[in-house]
């Protein structure tokens, strides 16, 4: 018996990769479908058959990114010998992805509050949700770091976090604005010097 229906002419996840860039590079609204078709060398019914439709292949595209600078982020926070250098490894280690040469500045992430406009309420929470996994990370580190008596038992573990993955979205923001990874490197020392006074025991 012959298959149903015709085989996919093309690679799927390259297909995906170009949109994920093109999407990183402009944002949801912004990026038309004839934009998307010819990045991604599909006609619109084909880009309609793989995906579903524009708001969720901007899911999928979102997920690949997080596949990667995402789960390089988060390695870098598990692998730190200590809950400051991994929050250092963090900030620096995202100078250097949100100025990488061939790719677009900024971390699509962050840019998500921006370039999302015109999505489902469905993607809307699943970007909140992404954007949130940073500080969750980062606080379940310095949670660790009280435990093992590293670190005092701060008053607020939420506060601290909330402050570098506020000043590592800023850094992205700067870094769409044409800063160079110097310039982000020191606003990631800057923030790193308050390390003592944010973390030290409240009387």
């Amino acid at each position: 018996m012959a298959e149903r229906g015709r085989p996919r002419s093309f690679d799927r996840g390259e297909a995906l990769r170009h949109a994920m860039m093109l999407f990183w590079e402009k944002g949801f609204q912004s990026t038309s479908m004839s934009e998307l078709t010819a990045a991604m060398g599909i006609n619109a019914p084909s880009l309609y058959a793989a995906f579903g439709s524009k708001d969720a292949l901007y899911r999928e595209a979102m997920a690949l990114y997080e596949e990667g600078d995402g789960v390089e982020l988060g390695q870098q926070i598990a692998d730190a010998p200590s809950a400051k250098a991994a929050v250092e490894a963090y900030l620096m280690r995202s100078a250097a992805l949100f100025t990488r040469p061939g790719k677009p500045a900024g971390c699509m992430v962050v840019l998500s509050v921006i370039h999302a406009a015109g999505t489902s309420p469905q993607t809307c929470t699943a970007l909140r949700d992404a954007r949130a996994e940073a500080q969750a990370m980062i606080e379940a580190r310095l949670r660790r770091a009280v435990e093992a008596s590293e670190l005092p038992a701060v008053s607020d573990l939420a506060a601290i976090a909330s402050f570098y993955v506020t000043v590592q979205q800023g850094m992205s923001i700067r870094a769409r604005d044409g800063a160079t990874r110097p310039e982000l490197e020191a606003i990631a020392r800057s923030a790193i010097s308050a390390w003592d006074g944010l973390t030290q025991a409240r009387s």
